[in-house]
This record gives structure tokens, sequence and C-alpha cells, in this order.
């Protein structure tokens, strides 16, 4: 029986005395599991047979739940979700920062579990990948040793790739297949954003079949078709960028103009010709086919301008919540000088600079840095500048002299959390009050210990910013020990 949840959403079950990490189960279920990592502390494997279910399960409501790894909690209903996600941010505290902490907050829920993305990004693929039945083995008894019979390769092939069928007369458009590179699921349907990701996608994909549009292989590095990125935005302004292998001029106005005919709600339309052998867009320019090139979005008040290479929050109604609390935390009053640290586009630092008297970002992306200038200049901020670089060579004492020490300090660093050396320069700059937010609890649990060495901790706030998923958003405001 599986008895409780681990962590990045496995549950776990217990052979004579060995933990197993299972993928596809809940606690109350009981399954057989194929083990795929066999360890002498514990063993990794996937629920392929089910005895019986919990009673804590509800339905999926996504008819490609179990293959795409996109909402892999489905199965969980949400206040459940939470509770289980609550319970994460708690152990990871404890057991990696092993610091003295207050009573944590009760995890802040999303308004919509579905539909709640701005972003997302389905890729071609002339491997289309298919689904077939696991096999069916019960768990072997791990505290003797026990293991896949090594002459059953077929089972172990099964398990890396299960059904994995190459099918290049048609291909697929959707998502990546979690752990496997080179196949995609073919996505008909996707409740992460709102209908029109639908409309898009399978309108490019029927006419790109009914033109013989060949789709990317990326072992041999051909194909034409390469990606879909659509930005749909509270405001209604919708951003479509096509990524193409190489350049067909004739074709590529054929597209785009079926694209701007069946879609016209379009806003601005984009393709970016990618050649190189990884889908990443950011050192590429993209070309502008319709509309003004880019988007707005609203955080409360304050508009952002979104270009097909910005970052920006991908749960807008999420993100009002999280620097909300940001922001309550600081508790500013007006006369405080504001670091923001991983200021990405400037949102962080625009959503709180009516309560500062001077917002400085920092951010390594040099194209982020002009989006921020931008952002602050249509906010009509003009206490705000923005820094691109390495904080820990732009924050010295002459960067202080002509700008002033922080009182508060922001940061909001990428899911490894920050560098030890940015701590040491945390600890060296000491201002009055971080608020740390984190896409990763565990790092961030690693750097509040760091910091307990002039800092202890406030207040703790998880906020839920991807329903159906096991990632989670923390909120922490660390004070200067006295």
């Amino acid at each position: 029986m599986v008895t409780g949840y681990a962590a990045e959403g496995k549950s776990l079950a217990r052979q004579d005395g060995k933990v197993i990490f299972i993928e596809g189960a809940v606690p109350g279920d009981v399954v057989d599991v194929f083990v795929s990592t066999n360890k002498k502390d514990y063993g990794e494997g996937k629920a392929t047979r089910f005895h019986k279910y919990s009673t804590e399960r509800t339905t999926p409501f996504c008819i490609h739940f179990g293959v795409c790894g996109g909402c892999k909690w489905q199965m969980l209903p949400y206040p459940k979700q939470l509770e289980y996600k609550q319970q994460e941010v708690a152990q990871n505290f404890r057991r990696i920062g092993k610091v003295e902490l207050p009573e944590m907050m009760p995890i802040v829920g999303a308004d919509d579990t579905t539909q709640y993305r701005n972003k997302l990004e389905f890729t071609f693929s002339n491997k289309e990948y298919k689904t077939g039945p696991l096999p069916t083995k019960a768990l072997p008894n791990l505290a003797e040793g026990g293991a896949l019979d090594p002459a059953d390769p077929e089972a172990h092939a099964e398990l890396a790739r299960p059904g994995n069928t190459p099918v290049a007369d048609k291909g697929a458009l959707g998502f990546h297949v979690p752990r496997v590179f080179d196949k995609i699921i073919d996505i008909q349907e996707c409740h992460l954003m709102d209908g029109i990701n639908n409309n898009i996608r399978n309108s490019i994909r029927s006419f790109a079949l009914a033109n013989n549009y060949t789709y990317y292989d990326i072992k041999q590095h051909t194909g034409w078709l390469r990606n879909i990125i659509i930005r749909n935005c509270a405001t209604g302004e919708l951003m479509v960028n096509i990524c193409l292998g190489y350049e067909n001029q004739v074709e590529t106005k054929k597209l785009l103009d079926f694209v701007l005919q069946e879609l016209p709600c379009i806003t601005t339309l984009l393709y970016t010709i990618n050649p190189k052998w990884n889908d990443t867009i950011y050192d590429l320019t993209p070309q502008l086919y319709h509309g003004k090139g880019f988007v707005m979005e609203k955080l409360e008040e304050f508009s952002f301008k979104i270009g097909p290479k910005s970052f920006f929050q991908t749960n807008t109604r999420q993100a009002e919540k999280l620097y909300t609390i940001a922001r309550d935390f600081a508790q500013l009053t007006g006369n405080e000088i504001v670091y923001d640290l991983y200021c990405g586009t400037g949102s962080i630092g625009i959503f709180v600079s009516k309560l500062a008297k001077k917002i400085i970002g920092v951010e390594l992306v040099a194209e982020a840095i002009e989006d921020a200038k931008i952002n602050a200049a249509i906010n009509q901020i003009d206490r705000a500048e923005f820094f691109a670089g390495d904080v820990i060579r732009i924050c010295d004492d002459d960067f202080f002299a002509e700008h002033g020490r922080p009182d508060v300090i922001f940061t909001d660093p990428p899911r490894a959390g920050m560098h030890e050396k940015l701590v040491n320069k945390l600890l060296e700059i000491a201002a009055q009050k971080i608020v740390y937010v984190s896409c990763n609890t565990a790092t961030q649990a690693r750097d509040l210990g760091l910091l307990s060495e002039k800092y202890h901790v406030e207040k703790i706030q998880p906020v839920d910013m991807f329903p159906h998923t096991h990632h989670i958003e923390c909120v922490v405001l660390l004070k200067l020990k006295k």
C-alpha cells in the first residue's frame, strides 16, 4: 500500500524497511510497482497495476493524463494537492534549512485551477510518442536485493520508452515526453490555457498536414516546422511566434496568412528562423509579420510590455497574489531604498514602487534590463534604475555611494537558488530586511541556513502558482538580527 507523499509529485511505500518512491500513485492506493532504480536504502519505480484505488482520488479531466507530464496531480482533489505542497515546504525547511522557524502560514491556493497559464510552447516532431501497456510486474523483494529480471530485456526497454513507435508520415505537435528527448505527445486538447491554444495548435497542425510540411527531426536535424509559442494576456492581447528550421519565403507567407485568416484574434504574429540544434530563441531574432511585435499585460494597475523573448510570470492572477505577499512582507513606508535582485523585466520592483523611495534592479540578462527600463517608463516610474550584470560585481562601495545602500532586498532566483557568493554578498550588505521569493523550497531552505549567520526567519508563505503540478512558490521574510 502507498502510505505517504514524498516530493516532486511522487508517493512512497515501504517494503521490509526500504522506502520505495513511486510515480503515478497516491497515498491509499494498493499497487504493483515496476522498479527502475534499486539502491541500498531506497528504490524508485512506477505503478503498473492497481489492486485498489485510494479514496483520495478524483477523476482526471484531461484526455492526455497519464502520458503528458504537465498536470500529473489531476487525480488528486485540489485541497489535497495544497495539503501535500504545504507538507513539502515544511519538510524542506526543517530537513535542509535547520534554522529556527516561525509557524508557517497556510498555502495560498489558486482561484483558477485550469486555464491559468498565459504562455505555452508546443513542439513539432516527425516522431510521435505512442503508448502501449507497461509490463505488469510486482515489486521485487528489494530488502533481499531483488531487482528486475535481467533476462527480460523487453521489460527494461518498455520502461525506458513505453510503447514508443516512430511515426514519420504523420508526426506530432504537442509536448515533450518526460525523460524521452526525441518524441512528442500529439496534444489534441490542453487545459492549461483557454481554448484559443487548442484552436491555434490544431488549426496549424491540420494546415501543415494538408500541405505536407515536414516536422523537425531532432536526431537528424532536419524538417521545417519546429515550435509554436503562444502568449495569451489577461488584457486580451495574443502573441504567436512560429519557429521554423530554415527560410522558405513562399511557404512561410502561405502559412502565416492562413493563421491570420483562421485566427483573427491574434494581435501579434511573428516567425523565427532557428537553424540550431536546440529550441531556445534567446540568441535569435524573431521576425514581425503582423501587429506591433509585443503584447501588454497587467498586474494590478501596472502595465508590462512583453516581447517574444521576454520573461514574465506565466500565471498572471497568481503572480498578483505572490507579489502582493512579497510587498506586504516588506512593510515599506515610502522611505526605503529597495534592491530587486534577479529582477528580470522589473516586475517585482515596479509592483512595489509606489511604496519605496527608490528601486534598484539588477539582472544578468541585458535584454531583460532593457525591458525593465521600458516597463518603468510605461508606468511613469522615475525613481527606478536597472543595471545589467552580476550583483556580486555591481554592488560595491562605489555603487552604494552613488545609489545608496539597500534597506530592503527582494531576491527571486532561479530554481538553483542563490550562488554562495551572492549569499555572502547579502551578508556583507546587511540590509534590514530580505524578502526571498523562490520557486524551489529545497534550495531556498539551503540559502536560509547560510543566511542565518545574520538573519532570522520572520514569516513563511507558500503560494501555489501551478495547480495539478508538484511545483511550489514560497515567500520568506528575513530580518537582520539585533
